[in-house]
């Protein structure tokens, strides 16, 4: 048999719902998951102290499973060096959200990417693009992929 991947693999914390205890002062449980998408299936999770500590936890989680070949999805508490790094290593690839807090890589993609996605006509094709009415308004929601360019410097 062949080299199996997960395809898919989000990394997700969360928090248990009416896991605390007040009588003993005790915090609620946080996880850390490891998610096969495709498969709908658990690949692994770790608890941590606090939501804080995801990204000491991440590493530990990654470091314990075969991604080789698979696509490792992360939210943007999971959008560090350190962590891409480890996801390199293990022969995978990512997609990290950023968000604003992170003001200079954040600066560095939106002006690499103004020029990429938002201008006619676009040097970048969306791999998804749909559009939907709600409540009068049309929304549009295009997602474009790009590797990392040699330029952007965040």
């Amino acid at each position: 048999m062949g080299h199996e991947h997960p395809g898919c693999v989000a990394i997700d914390g969360k928090t248990l719902r009416h896991s605390f205890d007040h009588k003993r002062n005790l915090s609620p449980i946080h996880l850390v998951s490891a998610w096969a998408s495709e498969n709908r299936l658990s690949l692994g999770q770790v608890a941590v102290d606090s939501k804080s500590n995801e990204v000491t936890t991440i590493p530990e989680l990654l470091a314990n499973l075969d991604l080789t070949g698979s696509l490792v999805t992360l939210d943007a508490m999971g959008c560090q060096k350190e962590i891409a790094q480890t996801i390199v290593e293990q022969k995978a690839q990512y997609v990290l959200a950023l968000k604003a807090n992170q003001k200079k890589a954040f600066q560095a993609v939106a002006d690499w990417f103004e020029p990429q996605a938002f201008v006619k006509p676009w040097p970048l094709d969306p791999m998804y693009d749909s559009s939907e009415e709600n409540h009068g308004r049309l929304q549009r929601r295009r997602v474009f992929v790009s590797p990392v360019p040699p330029e952007l410097d965040a």
